[in-house]
């Protein structure tokens, strides 16, 4: 089963087009809820899933220490407007729920559209009523000579509204562009071992 696997993945690339093997561009951005980036009606109404929560923010880069990585200034410049919309099915929020999720950013090269969902976390940390979750999307509309890509987060819900605590989120999006150069290095024939007896179907 598992050289079955490993077969298709190889015919699968050999398959893909060239331009499946570009190197992409990654975005990694904050968004802050904001009342003078309200939501966009609009965008939730065409969202494919019953939306009852929905949140506007600002989009912002952000700067990192280069000997840690931590966060140093979280709003160098404001580089665009986003509408988040929900389907929110448990307000108890338990850890492992994953929640619909549609995300428009409107950025300077276009407005890109992101759908999947986020998966909470936590409901208790550092405060009970505090909700952490990360947002796993793949890109449904995006500008032309894109060809797609993904846009994960991590995420902060303050949906109880405690005092001292924003929601917002932490950004990477990974895209891939139709003319974009070809990745300057690739270890695809080293960077996944398959293990045999690892799935079911070998038992």
């Amino acid at each position: 089963m598992v050289r079955q696997i490993a077969s298709a993945v190889s015919a699968l690339l050999l398959l893909a087009p060239a331009a499946a093997l570009a190197q992409a561009r990654i975005l990694q951005f904050r968004s802050a809820e904001d009342p003078a980036s309200p939501p966009d009606p609009a965008v939730c109404a065409a969202a494919p899933f019953k939306v009852n929560v929905r949140i506007g923010g600002t989009l912002y880069a952000y700067e990192t220490r280069a000997s840690d990585g931590k966060v140093a200034q979280d709003d160098v410049r404001a580089i665009g407007k986003a509408t988040a919309c929900v389907q929110l099915t448990n307000f108890a929020f338990p850890p492992g729920l994953a929640q619909n999720f549609l995300l428009q950013i409107h950025l300077g090269d276009g407005v890109y559209t992101a759908l999947g969902t986020c998966t909470i976390v936590s409901n208790d940390v550092p405060k009970a009523g505090l909700v952490l979750a990360g947002c796993n999307l793949r890109l449904v509309g995006f500008p032309p000579g894109v060809l797609g890509g993904a846009v994960t987060s991590v995420s902060t819900f303050n949906p109880f509204r405690l005092d001292g605590f924003a929601t917002g989120s932490y950004w990477t999006a990974q895209i891939y562009d139709r003319d974009a150069a070809p990745e300057r290095k690739t270890d695809s024939s080293r960077a996944m071992e398959w293990i045999e007896g690892g799935d079911d179907d070998s038992k």
